[in-house]
C-alpha cells in the first residue's frame, strides 16, 4: 500500500490546518488508519486513529477537542483537521495503516507508513 500525506505547513498559534492521507495499492477501506507525529529526539507518538468504518476513533489527550480525524472511503483518503494549533504541535506528521479494521494504538501494529508532512506552529 502507498500512503501519501499532505497538507502540512507553517501556521500561527491558534490557526488551523487540514492534513490528508491518500492511499493506493490495496483495499484501503478495510483497514483502520492512524496519524502520528514526531519531533527530533522523541519517539513517534499516535495522535489520532480511526476504524475502517469511521465509527470508532482515538485521540491522544493533548489533542482532544482540537483535532478531528475523519475518512472518505470513496476517495481512499483520511483527514486530520487540526484547530487551535499550539507551538507544541510542531512536528512531522505521518499517516500509517495497520493490518486490522479496528483502532489500534501501539506503533508496532502499524505496517504501512507515509512519508511525513511538516507542521510548524509559530508563537
Amino acid at each position: 500500500v502507498q500512503l501519501q500525506a499532505s497538507g502540512g505547513g507553517l501556521v500561527q498559534a491558534g490557526g488551523s490546518l487540514r492534513l490528508s492521507c491518500a492511499a493506493s495499492g490495496r483495499t484501503f477501506r478495510r483497514y483502520s488508519l492512524g496519524w502520528f507525529r514526531q519531533t527530533p529526539g522523541k519517539e513517534r507518538e499516535l495522535v489520532a486513529a480511526i476504524s475502517w468504518s469511521g465509527g470508532s476513533t482515538y485521540y491522544e489527550d493533548s489533542v482532544k477537542g482540537r483535532f478531528t480525524i475523519s475518512r472518505d472511503n470513496a476517495e481512499d483518503t483520511v483527514y486530520l483537521q487540526m484547530n487551535s494549533l499550539k507551538p507544541e504541535d510542531t512536528a512531522v506528521y505521518y499517516c500509517a495503516q495497520p493490518s486490522t479494521s479496528a483502532v489500534v494504538v501501539r506503533t508496532g501494529q502499524y505496517a504501512y507508513w507515509g512519508q511525513g508532512t511538516q507542521v510548524t506552529v509559530s508563537s
